[in-house]
């Protein structure tokens, strides 16, 4: 028994270390990006990574492209042919309900949520959540207007395999878009 508990400890030292670890790189990536200049010229990069923050729980996370189990790991997923941040479409992102989205639970009707994408910051506000049955793809299915969904498992404290699904709904409130940089001529002339 207490050789499993300790390989069991083991195991999760480590899942929880290349967590951080991979969140920490992704962030500093991110910021790279960030700190690129905008041009006229050159279009936002269609692989840029996205932050998901949530003021109200502390989530302050990069989402991953993919929801495999390797990048729900790493981060939150983006479930792949969902549109990208702000886009008019639903943008759905999955977290595993004892890491990154431990919290969504506690987010009720009004609060905001924000990704930040390609210099950009999309906000939205959560206009409900309910639990559905894992099965339910209705959650995920393309909208007309720009809307945000956080889909995480649930009982969030369930242990094992969790039965159900909770599926947290926002629309876009508003964009800020990214700034970009006058052009100007080789005489100094915009």
């Amino acid at each position: 028994m207490i050789a499993f508990g300790g390989a069991l400890l083991a195991y999760v030292t480590v899942q929880y270390t290349t967590m951080y670890r991979e969140q920490k790189r992704l962030a500093e990536e991110w910021q790279q990006q960030q700190n690129q200049p905008a041009t006229a010229d050159v279009a936002p990069a269609s692989d840029g990574l996205t932050r998901l923050v949530v003021p109200k729980i502390h989530l302050d996370v990069v989402v991953v492209e993919g929801t495999s189990r390797h990048q729900l790991l790493i981060g939150p997923g983006h479930i792949e042919n969902t549109v990208a941040a702000g886009g008019p479409g639903n943008d759905v992102i999955t977290g595993h309900r004892d890491t990154f989205f431990r919290h969504i639970f506690e987010l009720d009707k009004g609060d905001v949520i924000e990704l930040q994408r390609n210099g950009a910051t999309y906000q939205y506000e959560v206009t409900g959540k309910k639990v559905v049955d894992p099965s339910d793809i209705s959650v995920i299915q393309p909208t007309t207007d720009a809307r945000l969904t956080l889909i995480t498992c649930y009982p969030t404290y369930y242990i094992g395999p969790a039965p159900e699904r909770l599926v947290v709904s926002s629309r876009l409130l508003n964009t800020v878009p990214a700034p970009t940089l006058k052009r100007t001529s080789a005489d100094g002339t915009p």
